[in-house]
């Protein structure tokens, strides 16, 4: 079976139920940057993505 990578935002933020998950890695950071920058007014590397938010399901 393959694993996914998911944002779950609601970790993060109470009142955000947005949640992203796909077995493509470059897919599911994009959709998390996107959604951080324009949501949330925050601008994230792959990297701080990888290690702070994205989670390996």
């Amino acid at each position: 079976m393959a694993q996914a990578h998911r944002l779950d935002c609601e970790r993060e933020a109470a009142d955000c139920r947005f949640i992203v998950q796909s077995e493509n890695e470059g897919e599911a950071l994009e959709l998390a940057r996107n959604h951080m920058r324009d949501v949330h007014g925050r601008d994230y590397t792959d990297d701080e993505l990888r290690d702070e938010h994205l989670e390996i399901v």
